[in-house]
């Protein structure tokens, strides 16, 4: 099966992006939302957080502001965390891709580059768009301060490296129907690519 490891910065349309291509029937595994389960109460990878970060959390209740506000200000204390989710995060996916049956696969994963798991992917495809928009973005979609939000950007990797890193580009810049129609001719690539390297296997 052909991995497309879909990657951009905060704010650039991953999520829209995945939706168009999950309308077109392929599969999406998307890493925030397997995070997200890691986190749920019970969880190991949540005890180990506790015991990591017991300050950002209320009895057994983890403070997500607190820990996003935590990690975004200190880079040791974001390197700690990623020490403990990232891991788990790609066993995780690495066990719904050997479920799936598709030409390909759509991998949403936002720090794709910035945790150095492109290898894992055959294609990286980044979405891309200006950093005031994604700030203008992010400020309307999650009430964030600029300064937050700055912050996050510049803890990824800039936007010229990842441009740069890419096989695949989307500008979502312009309007819902021009990104559908990169989306579509994307999508007609990697099934012809998915042939190929079924052929090559």
């Amino acid at each position: 099966m052909l991995k497309i490891g879909l990657t951009g910065g905060i704010g650039c349309g991953k999520t829209t992006v995945s939706d168009l291509f999950a309308n077109l029937g392929v599969p999406v595994i998307d890493a925030d939302i397997i995070a997200r389960r890691l986190l749920l109460p019970g969880q190991e990878t949540l005890i180990h957080i506790k015991a990591r970060f017991p300050e950002v959390f209320n009895s057994d209740l983890l403070d997500k502001d607190k820990l996003r506000a935590l990690v975004f200000s200190q880079p040791e204390e974001k390197a700690a965390l990623e020490q403990i989710i990232h891991p788990r995060v790609f066993i995780a996916i690495d066990k719904e891709i050997s479920e799936l049956e598709a030409p390909y696969c759509i991998l949403s994963v936002p720090l794709l580059l910035e945790s150095n798991m492109a290898h894992k992917v055959d294609r990286v495809l980044v979405i891309d768009c200006p950093v005031e928009q994604q700030k203008k973005r992010v400020m309307k979609r999650d009430g964030h301060s600029e300064s937050l939000i700055s912050s996050i950007i510049a803890t990824q990797i800039n936007r010229e490296q990842r441009l740069l890193k890419a096989d695949d580009i989307i500008d979502n810049s312009n309007s819902r129907s021009e990104l559908a129609e990169q989306v579509k001719n994307l999508h007609n690539l990697y099934v012809n690519q998915s042939k190929l390297k079924a052929k090559s296997a």
